[in-house]
């Protein structure tokens, strides 16, 4: 394992103990100053303030009984994906004790030592459905966010229809 893999793996270790314990700001600490945590269900957050509340407001306000587990870590000292599991106990109204299970990548943009950014690609309506969510809920829930990607998408993946 190279010296990048190892430090951003110890990184991601660091970050994802403190998300899992609820201590926001050593989640954030993991970050840099302006660093933005980009979350499949709750958006993006930008600086350490912002990420921390989300931990401490966003996480552990709707949930508890946190795992989160990492492998196959790479990292090339400017930016790092990990496989993780994910998994926790729902305490949303009309979901409370739902297990909560999914899995997915991650990808970080690194500078000095820490996450500049940290983004994520996991199935979102597999885990809404988890929590029992109506289809109708879940389709717009997805929908939102296929429009979204749709307008990050790049010009050449922009063609014309025809």
């Amino acid at each position: 394992m190279s010296a990048d893999t190892q430090a951003f793996s110890a990184l991601l270790a660091r970050m994802t103990a403190a998300v899992c314990r609820g201590d926001g700001a050593a989640a954030a600490a993991c970050f840099t100053p302006e660093g933005a945590y980009h979350d499949g269900f709750y958006g993006e957050f930008a600086g350490r303030d912002a990420i921390a509340r989300m931990v401490t407001g966003r996480f552990h306000a709707n949930a508890r009984d946190f795992v989160w587990t990492l492998g196959d870590a790479c990292a090339d000292g400017g930016v790092g994906y990990a496989h993780y599991r994910f998994s926790y106990t729902a305490a949303l109204a009309g979901a409370e004790g739902r297990r909560v299970y999914f899995e997915g990548i991650a990808r970080c943009r690194l500078r000095d030592g820490l996450i500049a950014r940290y983004d994520e690609v996991f199935d979102r309506g597999a885990a809404l459905a988890q929590l029992g969510f109506a289809p109708e809920r879940i389709a717009r829930s997805v929908a939102k966010v296929a429009e979204a990607q749709r307008g990050r998408a790049a010009p050449e993946h922009r063609l014309a229809n025809g």
